[in-house]
């Protein structure tokens, strides 16, 4: 890509989450190969009784995922298995996943007998996600199950991207609510031009990115939303007019998924430019 193609913004913060539907960790730079951040979504918790993957996207199931935090021990490299995942439980006590009884703390902690599975172990997985009562969402009040895409443990694309501009647009329409980056879990945040209030990256679905020096994606769609967003964590609270608003106003989709072109290093304060068309579709939320 032509370095005269137009900046759109720039890295604010990076984010990567080694187990799946739990808290992650941010970052001040990452590796990104074809498929995604390395040691990202690297592990998740599976359910010992039907073999699906634990997924905060059904809170009936799962309420406490997200009062779990995980963060790999070591730098990941791509193309090796991933390091080991520390695990910070509800509780405050932590959890290795190389230690003989990560199954039983976790299980323990969750009151369901699980496993924590590294992705090298598994091949087809699938999850299961509940459709709140809200006007606007492809189901109502109902549990669905889905495919992750095989080999992996995410829910559609790679990557995903948010911009501040999306957050700023929402905080407008719903200012009671609190729109933090944290309700939707994007890798990377992207922040555009200083009091820009509109679904910006909405215009990007089809073209190329190119993130810094090196790294290049293609975006492939939006990124519709669940009942995720709606979810307390830390100190937000339950609030169902985060999904709400973005149903009504931009048919319940907050941000866009990638594919990768071209990996590299990305680092916070990386200009990102648009450029040419590329191909597109992806449906999903990234747990």
């Amino acid at each position: 890509m032509a370095n005269n193609a137009p900046i759109v913004g720039s890295v604010v913060s990076l984010w990567r989450y080694p187990v799946k539907s739990m808290m992650g960790e941010e970052l001040n730079a990452a590796e990104v190969i074809p498929g995604g951040l390395v040691g990202d979504r690297a592990y998740a918790v599976v359910d010992s009784s039907d073999g699906k993957v634990a997924s905060a996207k059904n809170p009936r199931k799962w309420p406490q995922l997200f009062d779990f935090r995980a963060a790999l021990a070591d730098p990941p490299r791509g193309g090796v298995k991933a390091p080991s995942v520390r695990v910070t439980l509800p509780d405050g006590a932590r959890v290795d996943s190389e230690q003989a009884d990560v199954h039983q703390m976790l299980s323990k902690a969750l009151n369901r007998e699980v496993i924590l599975s590294a992705l090298a172990d598994r091949r087809a997985a699938i999850a299961e996600e509940y459709w709140p009562d809200i006007e606007g969402l492809d189901y109502r009040d109902t549990v669905t199950e889905f495919g992750l895409p095989e080999g992996t443990f995410f829910d559609c694309a790679v990557v995903h991207l948010l911009t501040t501009s999306t957050l700023d647009r929402l905080r407008m329409l719903y200012p009671q609510g609190r729109f933090e980056v944290r309700r939707f879990r994007p890798n990377l945040v992207v922040g555009t031009a200083s009091g820009e209030k509109d679904f910006a990256e909405n215009a990007w679905i089809g073209q190329t990115l190119a993130i810094g020096d090196a790294v290049r994606l293609s975006v492939t769609g939006p990124c519709p939303r669940c009942v995720m967003t709606t979810l307390p964590q830390g100190d937000l609270p339950k609030d169902a007019g985060i999904l709400r608003t973005a149903a009504q106003h931009n048919r319940a989709n907050v941000g866009i998924y990638a594919s990768v072109l071209q990996g590299g290093k990305v680092r916070r304060g990386d200009s990102v430019r648009l450029g040419k068309p590329t191909p597109s579709g992806c449906r999903g939320e990234p747990a």
